[in-house]
């Protein structure tokens, strides 16, 4: 598992982030597409659900005009939450009080060993990840495009 958004040679059991169409269809696996493992997404998807409340954990979700702001401003709730993370413990109870969280936790102990010790290295990357996902919301903007979240 790779803590950041990925290009599509590189995952599986993953969420596509799509801005190659616009609010009626979508290329599937685009080259400007960008992925991320559903373990880490997981943190994230209650971002995606609150602001579009028709979100599809098990199809495709469009993010236009109407929604996408919304997205941004809930992305940026909880990256301010991330960064306020400044020890170990919460750190893992911020994991844990999402749902699904524990599965990245488990995740990082079988991939990690040594995880807790390098935990802030994972917290940057959570940082990272939230960050990425707050600059695609604004490219979306910008370039007046529509971000579809298909999950694999």
């Amino acid at each position: 598992m790779k803590l950041g958004l990925q290009s599509k040679e590189q995952v599986f059991n993953f969420v596509e982030f799509n801005i190659s169409g616009n609010s009626d269809i979508y290329f599937k696996c685009d080259t400007e597409s960008k992925f991320l493992y559903l373990d880490v997404f997981n943190i994230f998807v209650g971002c995606f659900e609150r602001s579009n409340h028709i979100y599809d954990f098990f199809g495709a979700t469009k993010y236009n005009s109407r929604n996408i702001i919304p997205l941004k401003n809930e992305l940026l709730d909880n990256l301010e939450k991330i960064v306020s993370i400044t020890n170990l413990d919460e750190f893992k109870g911020y994991l844990t009080g999402i749902f699904l969280g524990k599965n990245l936790l488990k995740e990082l102990e079988e991939q990690d060993k040594r995880w807790i010790t390098r935990w802030h290295a994972y917290h940057r990357k959570l940082i990272q990840v939230n960050r990425s996902l707050i600059a695609l919301c604004d490219k979306c903007v910008l370039e007046e495009r529509t971000l579809w979240v298909i999950n694999f």
